[in-house]
This record gives structure tokens, C-alpha cells and sequence, in this order.
């Protein structure tokens, strides 16, 4: 009896629980990476909004810089007497400044067809525009020093005003005749050239 009893409250006896496995759930790791179609996207969109500037307009902008470049020559002629062999650098364009030259009044009537008919027409795209504007700002620039020269006279009597006018007058040309080539270059392969000096006020006037 007393065996029965035994067996009967171990039976009854409560177990220890066991423990609860915490539950762990792992997934396979995969890194994805979007970069690459990101780069190719922002590439083939890149490549779809880019439009190259027609030849025309090249055309347009390219002749509208030789306007202050022709204007210019004047003040080259220091720097031509002491090296003639810098004028070969200007040799090609001297029969298109000669028929230049021979039209009275042909420098004020190319200012203001450049400005009116270009800078201000508004069916010429704003890089034909901006390209003319630079123009014509460099153009009214360049007439400063002439304006200078006759109301000053510091050729009078030759000495240090001489040397002064020589080295001015050089410096300017030299000045007007690298905006000239960089403005063409740019132009040529379809880019705005920004000129020191003369962008900020062309950009303000559009």
C-alpha cells in the first residue's frame, strides 16, 4: 500500500519545466546594392538632356567677338612696330579688316546691329545672346582708354606719360586679344566662355 502511494504522488508530482529556447530566426544575408543602376540612370539621363549648341549659333557668337578684336588693332600698334613678327598672327584677317575699314560708320552700325539685333531679339537662344552681349560690353570697354588718351594727352612731350600710354595701350590689346581667342575656342566646341570683367555685366543686361 504504502509503495502504491509512492508511485501514485510521484506521478502527481509537478516536473520542472523546461526552458524556453529562445527563438532565433535567421534569414540569408544579401547585401543589394543600388549604385550601379544609379550610376547608369544618372549617366543615360545625363547623356538625354545634353543638346549641342547648333552651328549656327557657333557662327552667330564666333562673329560677334570679332567686333571688339577688330576695334582692338588700334591699340596693338606699339606692340606691332617693336615686333613686326607678331603681326603674321594677324595677317589672315587683314582682308576682312580692310572691307571692314571701308565702310564709313561701320563700327557704330555693327554695335548697334549686334546689340538690337541679336542681344535683344528674343528668338535667338540665350547662348547667342549672352555671347553678343559679352561683345558689345567689351566693345564700350575698349573706348575707355581711347577717351582717356585724347582728354589726358600723355604722349605730349614723350617721357614717363609716353611710356605709359606704350604700355596701356599694349596691355590692352593683349587683353582684348586673348578674350578673342577664348572666346572663339569656346565657341568652337560649343561652350560659354565667361570673360573676367565682362561675363557679370553681360549675364545682369539679359
Amino acid at each position: 500500500m504504502a509503495s502504491l502511494c509512492l508511485s501514485i504522488h510521484q506521478t502527481l508530482k509537478p516536473s520542472a519545466a523546461p526552458r524556453a529556447r529562445p527563438l532565433s530566426l535567421s534569414f540569408p544575408t544579401s547585401t543589394i546594392s543600388l549604385r550601379p543602376s544609379t550610376r547608369r540612370l544618372s549617366t543615360s539621363t545625363t547623356r538625354a538632356s545634353y543638346t549641342p549648341t547648333p552651328a549656327t549659333e557657333r557662327v552667330i557668337s564666333i562673329a560677334s567677338y570679332a567686333l571688339p578684336f577688330f576695334n582692338s588693332l588700334q591699340y596693338g600698334r606699339f606692340l606691332f612696330a617693336q615686333y613686326p613678327r607678331l603681326g603674321l598672327l594677324v595677317e589672315p584677317i587683314f582682308p576682312l579688316l580692310n572691307l571692314y575699314r571701308s565702310v564709313p560708320g561701320a563700327s557704330f552700325v555693327a554695335f548697334f546691329g549686334l546689340y538690337l539685333g541679336v542681344v535683344r531679339n528674343t528668338s535667338f537662344s540665350r547662348y547667342v545672346r549672352f555671347n553678343a552681349m559679352q561683345a558689345v560690353t567689351l566693345d564700350v570697354l575698349l573706348a575707355v582708354p581711347v577717351l582717356l588718351t585724347r582728354i589726358l594727352d600723355p604722349g605730349h612731350g614723350g617721357g614717363f606719360g609716353m611710356k605709359a600710354m606704350m604700355w596701356g595701350h599694349t596691355g590692352v590689346f593683349v587683353f582684348s586679344f586673348m578674350c578673342f581667342v577664348y572666346g572663339v575656342v569656346s565657341c568652337l566646341v560649343g561652350k560659354t566662355p565667361y570673360i573676367p570683367l565682362v561675363a557679370d555685366a553681360a549675364g545682369r543686361q539679359l
